[in-house]
């Protein structure tokens, strides 16, 4: 069966993708316990949309760069992005929403916007030009402060980044996912790739970049995707601290009240840690102590690493707890402050199984 998704252009198969509860037609969440790999393959990558997928035509697409950060206006069409020089890369997307559900399992009520579980995040080889190249193309002065790209979906989705991101040796404009043409729903035909930032950062549908010598603000940086609430002073215009980089995070391949026999089980999961490099993976099964998972080959800073553990498991209901602590020493947390918009839940997740 399909889930309900008339916003997004490929297949969503209800063994692939769950639908968030309060979300858009346009959003929906990858079923952890059926990937595969290390790679998320695009046909099974989540999608974050806050506007139905555009249908573009490359042969009249253009990219307009220009600001006052610049020294010259610039447009490039498809077939000139293609000709510079190109660069590979594998990096995760992660919603900065994902398991925004677990606000009101913690707290009792929901924060609000689509909410996730823990599969808004996924990993893909990404190629395309950096965005500092363009930018340098353009002339992009020392005085340069913020840069807004601008996606060309209905509602025209924007999120600035300072200067230093944008120009950073691993923020791309992508124009393939995972050594094809980008999908309708992840882009197509330019889209940004973040590296470490939360997805909002990744504008798709790319159609224009704004670079500017002073601050931009857009409602996507003061009103949303912001930490807001009690523990978070404002920094106007915005209502709380504007999000950047994803925490250290681990999600588990098991569906929620999963169902397994009794026996011998080898369990599977993921971690990561938005700009850093995962270093150690925990695992503790009810009120057991924690005990180390094997990481497993690669391990790509910016995107995951997978791990695995055996458990011999006994009958009756049992929860599982995942902690990953990254290269800077950052673990997840017993539990995370309450925010206004629910973002950036990474706290340690009991996971209910029921052995048979």
């Amino acid at each position: 069966m399909s889930n309900d998704t008339g916003g997004i252009d490929k297949p969503t198969p209800e063994a692939w993708f769950h639908v968030p509860e309060h979300g858009e037609n346009s959003n929906v969440e990858t079923r952890l316990a059926a990937l595969e790999g290390y790679l998320t393959p695009n046909s099974r990558f989540f999608v974050r949309s806050h506007n139905p997928t555009p249908r573009i035509d490359a042969s009249g697409w253009r990219l307009r760069v220009h600001g006052d950060g610049l020294t010259r206006a610039l447009e490039l069409d498809y077939a000139a992005l293609r000709a510079m020089p190109q660069i590979a890369m594998t990096r995760a997307i992660e919603c900065a929403g994902n398991a925004r559900a677990f606000f009101a399992e913690r707290y009792g009520q929901q924060a609000g916007g689509a909410q996730w579980h823990t599969g808004a995040i996924g990993v893909a080889e990404w190629s395309g030009v950096r965005l500092r190249d363009v930018l340098e193309r353009a002339g992009i002065t020392k005085t340069a402060r913020d840069v807004l790209p601008v996606g060309l979906d209905e509602n025209a989705f924007a999120r600035p980044l300072p200067a230093a991101k944008a120009m950073a040796d691993d923020t791309l404009i992508a124009l393939t996912m995972n050594g094809e043409r980008l999908p309708p729903d992840h882009g197509f035909p330019a889209r940004l790739v973040v590296s470490g930032w939360l997805g909002a950062a990744s504008i798709k549908w790319l159609g224009e970049i704004r670079v500017s010598t002073q601050a931009l603000h857009t409602h996507w940086n003061t009103r949303d995707y912001t930490l807001a609430g009690p523990d978070y002073p404002a920094q106007p215009p915005a209502d709380g601290i504007p999000i950047t980089t994803m925490p250290v995070m681990s999600v588990i391949e098991l569906d929620w009240n999963a169902e397994l026999p009794a026996g011998e089980h080898t369990l599977r999961g993921r971690a990561f840690s938005g700009e850093g490099q995962v270093r150690r993976v925990e695992y503790a099964v009810d009120e057991d102590p924690w005990r180390d998972a094997r990481l497993e080959a690669p391990n790509i800073a910016g995107a995951w690493v997978r791990w695995a553990f055996t458990w011999r498991a006994t009958p009756g209901p049992h929860v599982i707890r995942i902690r990953a602590t990254d290269d800077n020493g950052h673990v997840q947390p017993a539990s995370v402050p309450w925010n206004d918009h629910g973002c950036l839940y990474n706290a340690v997740i009991a996971h209910p199984v029921r052995i048979s």
